[in-house]
Order: C-alpha cells, then structure tokens, then sequence
C-alpha cells in the first residue's frame, strides 16, 4: 500500500438535497480518496450527481452524511480563507470579468495570501510566473478576458487556479464549450500539471474517451447511486465502465475503447484480421454498415487487410469467391452485393 496520505478524503459521505420535510438522496456511503499527484475524471450519465459531488466536496452545498477531509482536515471545520488556500475550482460558467486583462484575472488567484487589497510580494509574483509558465499562456495575458475564446479563457481560468497555489483543483466540466483540438489539449495540459505539479486535480467530464486515456483513476457514477474507482482499464476490462453509460442504441467495444452504434446485425458474420490499423478501420466501417464482426474462422467472410507498396489492399474469400479491394468504400459496396 502506498504511504501517500491523499489530500481528499471522504468517509461515508452521502450527497444529495435536504428540504424542511424532504430529504433526497443521490448517493450514499461514498469512502473516496485522491492523492497528490493525481488526475481523476468523474464520470457519469446526466442526471447521476456528478455536480451534486462536486459542489459537496467543494463546500459549496453541505453533506447529507459523513464526512469531507481536506489535507486530512474536516471541510466543515475549515474557515473560507483557509479552505481557498487549500481548494482552488474552476467552474464551467462564463466569468463576468469586465474589463479586466487576462494577467489581472489570474492574479485575483493570490487573494487568498494577499486580500482584496493587498499587495504582490515577490512570492506572490513567483506564483504568478510560475503559473503562467506552466498553462503557456504567455502570449494572452495582456488581452482583455472578454476578447479571449473559450477555449483560451479556460486556460486562463485554470492558470488562475494555478496561482492560487492549493493542493487540491477541482474542475467542473472543463471542456464543456471547447472544440475537439481545444477539449484534448485541455486534457493532455491537466494530465502534465497533475505530474509536474503534484497537485491533486479532479474533475468532472463527458469526454468519455479522453477520460480513458488520460486520467489516473476514475470515480464512476452508476446509475443506482453506487460510485465504482479504479484505473481506467481495470474497470474497462471489469464491465463497470460499460454497464455505467449502459442506454439502448449503441455499446461499448473493449477491443478499441469507443463506443459504437448498435445497427441491425446481418445474418453474414465477418472476420477481419491483418494489419491492425487497417483492421481497426475496416471493422468500424463494417460495423456501421450493420455486418456482424468476428474473431471466429469461420464466418461466413473472411477479410484480410495488407499492405503492399506502401498500397492498403484488403482481401475478401468466402466459400463461393475471392476478390481484391483498395479502399474500405469498395470492400463495403462488394460485400453489400455478395450478401444481396
């Protein structure tokens, strides 16, 4: 076991809402952990209490039960100014920053240590750079917050998160309004900082695949309630994964970690097998065309997938005939007119 003592902590928490005479519960018995160092994705279906979580642990909504350890300290014994110098978020909400720069936003990060009024000490400053250097947002300090993109204002608001130097970053869906280049890149940055920084960082997401792929460990939220962690592919290779985002229409493929749209199978199978990059492509295309894919030799077709030359070629036999292809198209027409 590691001797790491994790800077987040829950124990038995329940999360949910409490009226006068009503009290929901979205989930209970919750006994969560996130050390230094880490990045962990909270994943979930909409409506599973990603927020609800987050808001809790952030002290932004109280607990139903149990309790929320922050640097092995109670969150409910924790004073505002001391929480907000061991807990930085960052939320998906547009900032009203008015007509501030960039470096100005960031710099409100050192509030905690300076006051509203207070002034930068060469420390503060130091945190400051360091941050800056660290997101690469050298080239935007000096533009206005509201001439920024979403994209470039979340690196901002991070970069501010970075300044305010806490141990502990929560984000709430970071990626939400960004562009695919924007959403890996945010990604890809999270995961370096949790490494260079040491910094726990959790966040909340929907980008399932990229959680996959750059996230220590995940916290899944089934949709009983339960929250299911462990490495991204243990619980890949378990079923939680799956059975989390488990909804008519469309299925989880563990051989290529992307989720697929169920088509009505035809009664012809297909074995594919060759180069893998090519075979990886050719089984996607022949899936959204509804052809049932297999391992097995025996199906009914048999597709071999080559290169020749530097050339894609893809080889087709079944019981009755071969033929040669040199793209996915026409190995897609040619198998649609041999089932017919």
């Amino acid at each position: 076991m590691s001797d790491v003592k994790p800077f987040l902590e829950t124990k038995e928490l329940a999360i949910g809402y409490k009226t006068r005479s009503t009290e929901r519960v979205i989930s209970e018995n919750l006994n969560l952990t996130l050390e230094p160092g880490q990045l962990v994705c909270l994943l979930g279906s909409n409506g599973s209490g990603k927020s609800t979580l987050m808001r809790t642990i952030a002290g932004l909504q109280p607990a139903l039960a149990g309790v929320v350890y922050i640097g092995q300290q109670p969150l409910a014994t924790l004073k505002s100014a001391e929480l907000a110098q061991k807990l930085s978020l960052v939320l998906t909400e547009r900032i009203e920053a008015g007509n501030l720069t960039a470096l100005e936003v960031i710099t409100l990060g050192r509030t905690p240590y300076t006051g509203w009024l207070g002034a930068l000490s060469s420390a503060d400053q130091k945190k400051i750079d360091e941050a800056i250097s660290l997101t690469h947002v050298e080239d935007l300090i000096n533009r206005k917050i509201h001439q920024l993109s979403d994209g470039e204002r979340q690196k901002v608001m991070l970069t501010r998160a970075l300044a305010q130097d806490t141990e502990l970053i929560l984000l709430d869906e970071p990626t939400a309004h960004l562009d695919l280049p924007n959403r890996v890149e945010m990604m890809r940055l999270l995961h370096t900082l949790a490494r260079q920084t040491g910094k726990a960082i959790l966040l909340s997401t929907h980008e399932l695949d990229l959680a996959l792929q750059a996230a220590d460990m995940l916290w899944l939220m089934q949709p009983d309630g339960l929250i299911v962690t462990g490495v991204p592919e243990d619980l890949v290779l378990n079923g939680a994964f799956e059975s989390a985002f488990a909804k008519s229409g469309f299925f989880f493929d563990k051989s290529s970690g992307t989720f697929n749209i169920y088509q009505d199978v035809c009664t012809h199978s297909i074995c594919i097998s060759g180069d893998p990059m090519l075979a990886f492509w050719t089984k996607r295309a022949l899936q959204r065309e509804g052809f049932g894919v297999t391992d097995h030799d025996h199906a009914t077709y048999r597709v071999h997938c080559d290169r020749q030359d530097e050339a894609a070629i893809w080889q087709m036999e079944s019981a009755l005939h071969a033929s040669k292809y040199f793209n996915i198209a026409d190995l897609v027409s040619g198998l649609k007119s041999a089932v017919k």
